[in-house]
């Protein structure tokens, strides 16, 4: 046959590409790609190569090559001198890909995108090929450089290296290949400076170098780029002012500087964006206020300015394309602008939370905004609202509503006309009362997805959510009566938070076996009766909280099946049972809290090969354990043996997760008791840890193995019958806080190993029979006689018996203390706090420059 151009892309070919196509011995052109379902086996391949020697085009983009094996790929070297473009992009291609194949001296296109399993090494010298199309996208390079032979493709127009994992800097030649008009670096590890050099690629169209490490100020050179429609650079570290000459950018239309760390103001200037469709510059420290020409562009559909420093009110937008506007996190303040009603018909994002805004919302102007999706006005509590209004129909596009902390006193009444709504957030306000009947009817029996209602002050029956709700929190309420057994139909839930109310009643068994259930939230209520007996296995539970209720009975073994459970606080019920010891399984468990119960028997360990590795909180407290301390598990807890170093940007990383199908993010939260008072830590952090033994029936001695828990904060074995000696590996734990051994019967000196305890601001030793001279020295010279007292055999500062010498004691670094330390009253933060947290929080205030937050977070009470 004389075929010699064959394009069948885009036809839904499936099977096998048959062997016969290889008898078109003429052809060309060749195209097959975007495929899906089409495959090319090693022997046709073999075939085609061979004989389709006069090849100059072969587009296989997605089809199927997985069984073309690396030494056939050799066989493109027949096509050496005509072949002109190669595309194998998302092919399946594994194996190495022959270098030879890239010096090809008439090959003008080469796409290897999307092979991930595809070894490719390029050139490092004479690779001066006709290249003008480079994309080898998603080929890992395992932080290789970019090597410096790539300015050596003079002719290249199009070079696509993202998510290839390119490390160190961008070779400075590179900057020379000024027939560039695409240039795509996204998502490598490439760091340095964005050089001057770039104004050598003024033909550039479109530039990416966004998920980088760079540095630097971004390079004022933007003056002569008339063709640049696509300028990305977020996610980097870039730094600096907004170049001014960003703003002659004509025929821009896609502008990403977001999630770096780029002050001062925007620049004011007149801009010439006329083109502009997209502004990101969220997640900076910009400051200042919008410019003049931010309300005027004629193509903007998105403007994201959020979580900046902006300030000043919000003036009049004058443009009718806008749809997504982003104002949210930042320090704007003024009336709300009414503007937005006025002439942004087209808005279907609208977020202006976290800012000051004040003045009067009559949701009646929301009646302009026909095609507004999502509405987010939360934390504005300088703001009122007339919720009241009476527009027949108002936003009928909307899908998401979130008033959250917004002063709110009662359930917006235009909620009824709301027939698209799948997420509502009325959470922190001061709603009260019971839940309006229409609410129930128009909206609880409808399929939504989101619906939180907590920390207001509602009232009544507990509403149960409509079957399709993925997430429902009304925790923080006065609700009262029991759990509807229709709850049983909403299976579909990922989150159930129902925590501090006054509900009673049974917890109902089909709790335990929805499928999706990741949190589990009952706290603090008066729920009865025992624990779910029927979780079912390969559930998705990642917290489970009933604490604070009155629960009976033993832990269903069925618990066991939680494989990803990482929260588990069953404290302060009345369970009786022994320890499970089955919950070792539970591979991901970090707090385990079953303290305040009626737990008795000994604490051993089933022999499994590595139980609770990850446990972080280990609280027994106040039960009837007895036997010996479980030394077994503390050789184990692998978790408190190593400081975790990981941060975020704020310096600390806390426990939690995304919701599944949403993208709320789950904190998690736990009760601790510090100095005899229980505090709710509201965010767990990751670097925290603690083991509370305290009131139980344990003795024997404390074992030496407990030294190896060198990342341990807080150790509470008080109120027992330990005896021996205090282990000198205890001087090991230098991350340790608070120490109380105290009411025990301990015997022997107090080793001067805890000397070295540089972070130790309690301790309490008091009731044993402790005997010799207290040591001295570092933390050992702050604490008080109330540390040691009841050890009449003990001498020295800062006690007034004198250890057999007239030899004077050091003095104490604080007077007298008018209260006894461990009579556990409240105190200032300042002494409660800092006396419990002093070096923990110390540590943290420094690197974080943010210790009003921080002593809010975890004292909970300025």
């Amino acid at each position: 046959m004389s075929l010699t151009h064959l394009n069948l892309s885009y036809s839904s070919f499936g099977s096998d590409i048959p062997s016969t196509i290889s008898h078109l011995s003429k052809l060309l052109s060749l195209d097959l790609s975007y495929n899906d379902d089409l495959a090319l086996d090693e022997s046709t391949w073999s075939k085609l190569i061979g004989n389709t020697t006069n090849l100059n085009e072969l587009l296989l983009d997605e089809v199927g090559m997985s069984s073309v094996r690396e030494t056939s790929l050799s066989l493109l070297m027949n096509l050496s001198s005509s072949l002109l473009s190669l595309r194998l992009s998302d092919t399946g291609l594994h194996g190495k890909f022959p270098t030879e194949v890239l010096g090809l001296t008439n090959l003008e296109e080469l796409s290897l995108y999307g092979n991930e399993e595809l070894k490719v090494e390029l050139p490092k010298s004479n690779w001066s090929t006709p290249l003008r199309i480079l994309d080898l996208s998603l080929i890992p390079f395992s932080e290789e450089i970019i090597p410096d032979s790539i300015s050596h493709l003079k002719s290249l127009n199009k070079l696509w290296l993202w998510n290839c994992q390119f490390d160190g800097l961008i070779p400075v030649s590179l900057w020379n290949l000024t027939q560039l008009t695409e240039l795509n670096l996204l998502g490598n590890r490439l760091h340095g400076e964005i050089p001057s050099l770039l104004s050598n690629l003024k033909h550039l169209t479109y530039l990416d170098l966004s998920r980088n490490t760079f540095s630097g100020h971004i390079p004022d050179v933007f003056h002569n780029f008339t063709k640049l429609h696509t300028l990305q650079l977020s996610f980097n570290s870039l730094g600096g002012q907004l170049p001014s000459s960003l703003l002659d950018l004509t025929q821009l239309s896609y502008l990403s500087l977001s999630f770096n760390q780029l002050i001062g103001p925007i620049p004011s200037k007149n801009a010439t964006l006329s083109k502009l469709e997209i502004l990101n510059l969220d997640n900076n420290f910009i400051n200042g206020t919008i410019p003049d020409w931010c309300y005027s562009l004629s193509s903007l559909t998105r403007l994201d300015l959020s979580m900046n420093q902006l300030t000043g009110p919000i003036s009049e937008f004058s443009t009718y394309s806008l749809k997504s506007l982003f104002l949210s996190d930042n320090k704007f303040q003024g009336d709300f602008p009414n503007s937005i009603f006025k002439f942004l018909k087209n808005l279907t994002d609208l977020d202006m939370s976290s800012n000051d805004f004040s003045g009067l919302v009559n949701f009646s102007h929301f009646s302009k905004l026909e095609n507004l999706n999502s509405l987010d006005l939360s934390n504005n509590k300088i703001l009122s609202f007339d919720s009241n209004c009476s527009v027949e129909y108002i936003l009928p596009q909307l899908e998401s509503l979130t008033f959250s902390s917004c002063s709110v006193t009662v359930f917006p009444s235009f909620l009824s006309r709301l027939q698209n709504l799948r997420i509502l957030d009325l959470s922190n306000n001061k709603i009260h009362g019971k839940i309006p009947t229409w609410f129930s009817h128009n909206l609880l029996l409808t399929w939504m997805d989101f619906i939180d209602l907590s920390f207001n002050q509602l009232q009544g029956d507990l509403p149960i959510p409509p079957n399709g709700t993925y997430y429902f929190s009304v925790s923080n309420n006065n609700f009262t009566g029991g759990i509807s057994s229709t709850i049983c139909n909403a299976s579909s839930l990922n989150a159930l938070i129902l925590s501090h109310n006054n509900l009673t009643g049974n917890i109902p068994q089909c709790l335990g076996s929805f499928p999706s259930l990741q949190v589990l939230d009952l706290q603090i209520n008066n729920f009865y009766g025992s624990i779910p007996e029927n979780f079912s296995k390969n559930n998705d539970f990642e917290t489970i909280k009933l604490n604070g209720n009155q629960l009976e009975g033993p832990i269903p073994q069925s618990l066991a099946h939680c494989t990803n459970l990482e929260v588990l606080d069953l404290s302060d019920n009345n369970i009786e049972d022994v320890f499970p010891s089955r919950l070792e399984a539970l591979q991901e468990l970090q707090v385990l809290s079953l303290r305040n119960n009626k737990f008795h028997g000994t604490i051993t360990c089933l022999s499994r090969k590595h139980p609770f590795p990850k446990l972080r909180i280990f609280d027994v407290s106040n039960n009837k354990f007895s036997g010996s301390l479980p030394m077994q598990y503390f050789q184990e807890f692998q978790g408190m043996m190593t400081m975790n170093d990981n941060t975020q940007a704020d310096g600390l990383e806390y426990m939690s997760f995304y919701v599944n199908t949403t993208s709320v993010p789950y904190n998690d939260s736990v009760l601790i008791t510090v100095k005899g008072q229980v505090i709710e830590m509201s965010r767990i952090l990751t670097i925290f840890t603690t083991i509370d033994l305290s009131n139980n029936m344990f003795e024997g001695e404390i074992p030496h193995v407990i030294g190896e828990l060198s990342s341990l904060k807080g150790l509470n074995l008080s109120h027992n019958k330990i005896s021996g000696n205090i282990p000198q590996t205890l001087g090991n734990l230098t991350s340790l806080e608070w120490l109380d051994l105290s009411w025990n019967q301990l015997k022997g000196e107090i080793p001067l190993s805890l000397t070295n305890l540089n972070f130790l601001s309690v301790l309490n030793l008091s009731e044993n029979q402790l005997k010799g001279v207290i040591p001295t020295g570092k933390q050992f010279n702050t604490f008080q006689n109330d540390s040691y007292r009841g050890n009449s055999m003990l001498c020295g500062f800062p006690l007034s018996k004198s250890c057999g010498n007239d030899e004077e004691q050091p003095p104490s670094v604080f007077p007298e203390a008018k209260e006894s330390l461990f009579g556990w009253k409240s105190v200032a933060v300042g002494y409660a706090c800092g006396m419990v947290f002093g070096m923990f929080l110390g540590r943290l205030f420094i690197k974080t420059a943010k210790p009003l937050w921080l002593a809010r977070l975890i004292c909970g009470y300025i």
